[in-house]
């Protein structure tokens, strides 16, 4: 006796819902974390304080004199931004530029973007924050009375890490915190970049788990998401097929035409 539709259509419904229901239910967990958290929290806001202003009286020099001072140490062929900060309660400009390099693997010439800090009362040039003063840093935008747990100094991160694609090198400084929370300043910009806690960190485990982006976490076209998409409505649409088949009238159309068969 050969075997009805309702039959296959069961099946695959019985199946993809197997192969499906992990992240169905990954998914869900996922979504009620994002839905029932205060994403204040998650981004550390509650810890921040609020960065010092400057007196209007304040006697700063002009940006041209700090780019002139740029170009006696190496060529600059485009500004990015010039923005003034406070580092432990001075003005500082923030100098970026692009700068052309030799490419030493071949004839060619590559960009490269430079980070500058400059004394904005004096014009001088300084360099990177040290680890004292990244130090320092944090524990001045973090409220209550912190003290550093740990400190390390990061060159390069992968896909995973919870400073990923940004500012390098920078320093993370872990408080003991209940929140187990990192801060992460970007050395050569002087300025605090990341706020990472715990509740942010299982927000991005999640994210990833939800994204089915197992590289990078953020990429949320990748293609096994479209295709999980994809299985995702056909099991709906193989419920409903489902639903249709097995309601009494569609329960008789089947039994007469297998009774026929």
């Amino acid at each position: 006796m050969a075997k009805s539709k309702h039959y296959y259509i069961r099946k695959t419904h019985r199946w993809l819902g197997v192969i499906l229901g992990i992240q169905f239910l990954l998914w869900t967990i996922g979504g009620l974390y994002f839905s029932w958290s205060n994403m204040d929290e998650v981004h550390g806001d509650f810890q921040k304080k609020d960065a010092t202003l400057f007196s209007s009286d304040i006697s700063l020099v002009s940006p041209t004199v700090v780019l002139d001072t740029i170009k006696k140490i190496h060529r600059i062929d485009s500004v990015v931004s010039i923005q003034l900060i406070e580092i432990l309660g001075k003005p500082f400009y923030q100098v970026r530029c692009i700068s052309t390099i030799q490419n030493e693997t071949n004839d060619g010439h590559g960009m490269q973007v430079m980070n500058h800090l400059a004394d904005a009362e004096t014009g001088r040039i300084r360099g990177p924050l040290t680890k004292e003063e990244a130090v320092d840093v944090a524990k001045m935008r973090f409220n209550g009375e912190p003290k550093a747990k740990s400190v390390e100094y990061l060159t390069v991160t992968s896909g995973h890490h919870e400073y990923r694609e940004s500012p390098l090198p920078a320093y993370a400084i872990t408080f003991e915190h209940p929140s187990k929370t990192t801060v992460y300043v970007a050395s050569e910009l002087g300025t605090i970049q990341k706020f990472r806690n715990n509740k942010w960190r299982i927000f991005d485990f999640l994210w990833m788990m939800h994204t089915m982006d197992y590289e990078s976490r953020d990429h949320i076209g990748n293609w096994l998401l479209r295709i999980f998409s994809i299985f995702g409505l056909i099991t709906v649409i193989s419920g409903f097929a489902l639903f249709f088949i097995s309601s009494k009238w569609g329960g008789k159309r089947v039994a007469k035409s297998e009774k026929i068969a």
